[in-house]
């Protein structure tokens, strides 16, 4: 056999065992290397490159080689699966920085973090002063998550005493002009009512480049041709409907609030909201043109 031959096998053969290797070892070989994985990618890619170009060497030495290596690569994972202390040696374990906004120097000199990078991890997160952090700890894989003081946390509908409906997960139910009949069931909807919808906006299913149904169930589209407009009077009226409701909720909080302070805030919100909602009202209630 002519070596180019040779050469052009060996690494077809390598490339396909490499990729059925790494499907083996899963998601997170690929997303997010531990310290042991990473070594791992470096070694098996270095057997692979030698299966393809050694031709002196026996091809199936090296397959055994890589089989040998994803084993003990599955090995370890399930052992760290089972022993918190052997992910601890393995992967490192969580280490604080910053504690109620002083920067804990000593944890910072084991971690070899400069206070330079502490910053610029800081930064990457929109934090500039260090006075805005309650904690501030440096994971395994070398990511520093951070947890804001109480007052420099965003609002959340918790903050105000309400409680919001669970969200529906987002479906895609149309790509490349093809129905996907899987996630249309999880969506809850027939094909009938894609039919529909698909009609209502005068659209053919083959002209569709991705449609989703949202977490409100509403159809959202995305056309090939660019230069079709979509009527988008449905979406502004539920958006009206949402901010009514919102409006209402507060109102009946503000109605059923059990001190003084907490009542003036919900009714000063709703009258707040009531006040937007009238100079909004004629965009999102505008009838298609």
């Amino acid at each position: 056999m002519q070596e180019w031959l040779e050469v052009l096998l060996r690494t077809l053969c390598a490339a396909v065992v490499l990729f059925l290797l790494t499907k083996l070892l899963g998601k997170r070989q690929v997303s997010q290397l531990s310290f042991f994985e990473y070594l791992t990618g470096i070694t098996i890619g270095s057997i692979a490159a030698s299966l393809s170009l050694d031709l002196e060497a026996n091809w199936y030495l090296g397959l055994i080689a890589l089989a040998v290596w994803v084993a003990f690569s599955l090995l370890i994972e399930l052992l760290q699966i089972k022993s918190k202390r052997l992910r601890d040696f393995i992967d490192f374990k969580a280490t604080t920085v910053i504690k109620e906004g002083k920067v804990l120097e000593g944890n910072l000199k084991k971690e070899r973090l400069t206070s330079d990078e502490l910053m610029e991890q800081l930064r990457k997160k929109s934090i500039f002063d260090l006075a805005d952090v309650e904690f501030a700890i440096m994971e395994s894989s070398g990511e520093v998550n951070v947890m804001l003081v109480s007052e420099k946390q965003p609002l959340t509908p918790k903050h105000l005493g309400l409680q919001p409906g669970s969200i529906k997960e987002p479906h895609e139910v149309i790509m490349d002009g093809e129905v996907m009949e899987e996630p249309l069931r999880l969506s809850g909807k027939s094909a009938a009512w894609l039919k529909r919808e698909l009609n209502k906006n005068n659209v053919k299913q083959e002209e569709v480049y991705l449609a989703q149904v949202d977490t409100s169930g509403e159809l959202k589209l995305d056309l090939y041709d660019d230069q079709i407009s979509l009527p988008q009077v449905r979406q502004k009226a539920a958006l009206f409907a949402n901010l009514k409701k919102c409006e209402a909720d507060l109102e009946m909080f503000g109605i059923s609030a059990p001190t003084k302070e907490s009542k003036e805030l919900y009714t000063n919100t709703a009258n707040r909201l009531n006040q937007l909602l009238a100079e909004i009202k004629p965009l999102l209630q505008q009838k298609k043109k």
